[in-house]
């Protein structure tokens, strides 16, 4: 297995376990309030609706500065670039299944590439989201509200996306 799917697999199972003894082991949750609450709690006590907005706009721009600085965007464009060609090739040879099926084949080789460029951003902030996701929950369990209709998480994600895709733009990545 290569060294940065070894590196995955133990931030992820780092995370994971976060996540399973947040409540069993009290410094991990204990530590989570201690730096968010006086920063992110008192966004959300001063103006729940437009603090949470504000919050989930600061991550996903921390999360897309990640991304800018440490993805290989020059190596992501040609892949992108060559995937691209290649999807072109196999439109021209959809007819051909022989030569369709070695289009594919080379597709596949793109997966490991991709998957390298894109998981290294992701090993900075797993652990943090997981923190942050874990101290959400215990807000919102003791401060309920619902965010246009949804619940906290429904109404994160939606907003994470929207601000993810604006701030992609901006930041111009690939």
């Amino acid at each position: 297995m290569a060294k940065g799917m070894k590196t995955l697999f133990v931030i992820m199972a780092i995370s994971l376990a976060i996540a399973f003894l947040w409540d069993t082991y009290s410094f991990i949750k204990d530590t989570a309030h201690f730096l968010l609450d006086p920063s992110a709690g008192m966004l959300l006590d001063w103006n729940i609706q437009l603090g949470f907005v504000l919050l989930t706009l600061l991550i996903a721009l921390i999360v897309t500065a990640v991304n800018y600085f440490t993805m290989d965007h020059d190596l992501m464009r040609d892949i992108k670039k060559e995937q691209k060609l290649l999807q072109e090739q196999m439109q021209k040879f959809k007819d051909n299944p022989e030569k369709l099926m070695e289009l594919q084949k080379k597709q596949l080789e793109f997966i490991p590439r991709t998957f390298d460029v894109t998981m290294r951003p992701a090993l900075f902030t797993f652990i943090p989201m997981i923190l942050l996701f874990r101290w959400f929950n215990d807000y919102f369990i003791a401060n309920p509200v619902k965010f246009f209709g949804l619940s906290w998480i429904w109404a994160y994600i939606i907003m994470s996306i929207v601000f993810s895709l604006i701030l992609r733009k901006v930041f111009r990545l690939p």
